[in-house]
């Protein structure tokens, strides 16, 4: 029988085993919307060369990305609303429906239609996770379980790739996806057990017009990074038309909210600086690490002959500096109640870090990336879970679900804005390069796709160097503008206040003198 867990705010701790039974399962299913993404990336070659349809690979991805971005504020609003258990346990359910689909398809429509659907139980998998917790944990205790969720995102970036090789050697592609019915049914039946919210049953209506504007909005703005600079060109009529429907359907999503009696996202969270200023870094964190997650194994594989089938092994410095950091700030932040200094050492950390990787060319060595990488990887610690603590600690428990969905949107919009705009800059400099290097003509023979090093080692010795020479130069690129966007990061972090955290204790004052509202300490027993 699991220990019940006290609520916040009174005199009896909470019982660590209790917390950790319930973390678990939480844990377990986050690893769930990771992993996916990781795995399948590894196996879409596999898939192509079965289903077809190589000119509608992107939309795999693209799919999932969508749904996952358009749900996620929505998934949020509907747990405040309706209960945070029956919301997650749905989420689940959807996920794991999608992932089977997905295993069945028979074309690539079918694969993009049921990746959709994944999607849409992924958005809510993330927040679900990071708003009960929210409920759970009081933001002065939750820092010393920071550990545990950065080693789940190191667990998945490292392990996906090898897992899914693994898997479409021995198993085929379709198992790519069906290994997630067993994680899930696990975390379906430990959640079910062993969390118990109390439930809830608004009066008031889903602001669907809120809703549907926000798809619209947020689904404009990832097609514009997606596609702009690929698909279609910056200036073409189909981007400039995304990008037109994308400011009016934000306006008009602006004015719906203040209308509506119950908004999707209510506009009265950002009044709170240190709520909005989480939300800024949080846009420039996702902004950095997809970037580097993405560029790095690029260069690593075409400049410095690493083999494809440990890319995730090659992130290695950078996940284990961010765990261990991240470790570290969530103990100091429980033990101290202090978290200001941790997001401007962050931010600090991320600026030297994007720019010692800009400085990268064909000569550095492995050793000396994987340095670069863990003082990025360092920054990153500081700042992945202290944006979300303090973005929790600036609302009231009522709007814990939107305060969570919100501040995974924004880190999941800056990933998106990232891969695009350094992509883009990518892309410009490495055909620029091989054109400086080989001519146009062979510039583009040679250019046209992403070599590996087996296919490398293919190339005449002269047309090998200049691509080499090109990928150093586009990463050179990219990484700083990672650099440039980190500055604005770490002005943002001087202007976080110190508001006093939440904990175990005697509740803080409704009030402080920043101006910043304290939630209300007081919750209602969380689990039995």
């Amino acid at each position: 029988m699991v220990d019940k867990v006290k609520p916040a705010g009174t005199s009896e701790e909470v019982k660590p085993r209790s917390v950790r039974v319930v973390l678990m399962a939480l844990m377990i299913a986050m690893l769930l919307a990771m992993l996916d993404n990781m795995i399948i990336g590894t196996a879409m070659p596999t898939i192509v060369g079965e289903l077809g349809g190589l000119e509608h690979l992107s939309w795999v991805v693209t799919a999932y990305t969508l749904a996952t971005a358009a749900s996620t504020p929505i998934w949020g609003k509907i747990g405040d609303m309706y209960g945070r258990k029956g919301a997650f346990l749905t989420s689940i359910v959807i996920f794991l429906i999608g992932s089977v689909l997905s295993g069945m398809a028979q074309d690539m429509g079918q694969l993009i239609g049921f990746r959709a659907i994944q999607g849409l139980g992924a958005g809510g998998l993330m927040v679900g996770v990071m708003a009960i917790i929210g409920d759970l944990i009081p933001p002065r205790e939750r820092g010393k379980y920071q550990g545990m969720m950065a080693g789940v995102m190191a667990l998945a970036m490292i392990g996906g790739p090898l897992v899914g090789g693994t898997i479409t050697d021995h198993m085929g592609w379709r198992w790519s996806f069906y290994i997630n019915l067993p994680l899930g049914a696990v975390a379906l039946a430990m959640v079910t057990a062993v969390l118990h919210l109390p439930k809830k049953r608004s009066q008031g209506k889903i602001d669907y017009l809120g809703a549907a504007l926000l798809t619209v909005a947020i689904t404009s703005t990832v097609l514009v990074t997606t596609w702009g600079g690929t698909e279609y060109a910056w200036g073409s009529a189909e981007i400039l038309a995304l990008i037109v429907v994308g400011v009016l359907s934000t306006a008009a999503f602006l004015y719906a909210e203040t209308k509506a009696a119950e908004p999707v996202m209510p506009l009265h969270i950002f009044r709170s600086r240190n709520f909005t200023l989480m939300s800024v870094i949080g846009f420039l964190v996702g902004f950095a690490m997809f970037g580097g997650v993405l560029y790095l194994p690029l260069f690593q594989q075409s400049v410095q002959g690493a083999s494809a089938t440990n890319s995730g092994l090659l992130l290695l410095p950078m996940l284990l500096s961010m765990m261990v950091v991240s470790l570290i700030a969530g103990r100091v932040t429980t033990s101290s109640g202090k978290y200001k200094i941790f997001p401007i050492a962050g931010g600090a950390l991320m600026v030297v870090g994007m720019f010692l990787l800009a400085t990268m060319d064909t000569g550095t060595t492995r050793l000396v990336s994987g340095l670069y990488m863990a003082v990025l990887g360092a920054g990153l610690g500081f700042l992945m879970q202290i944006t979300m603590l303090v973005a929790q600690n600036s609302v009231e428990m009522k709007d814990m679900g939107v305060a969570s969905s919100s501040a995974t949107l924004f880190r999941t919009l800056g990933g998106s804005f990232g891969v695009a705009l350094m992509g883009s800059l990518f892309t410009t400099r490495v055909t620029d390069t091989m054109a400086e290097r080989l001519g146009p003509e062979a510039a583009g023979a040679a250019g046209s796709a992403q070599l590996d090093a087996a296919s490398l080692a293919k190339l005449p010795e002269a047309v090998r160097d200049a691509y080499q020479h090109a990928v150093a130069a586009g990463t050179h690129s990219a990484f700083l503008l990672g650099a440039a966007i980190a500055v604005l990061g770490f002005a943002a972090a001087w202007f976080v206040k110190e508001v006093p955290l939440r904990g175990a204790g005697p509740a803080a004052p409704a009030g402080t003198a920043d101006g910043e509202k304290a939630a209300p300490a007081a919750q209602e027993s969380l689990a039995h």
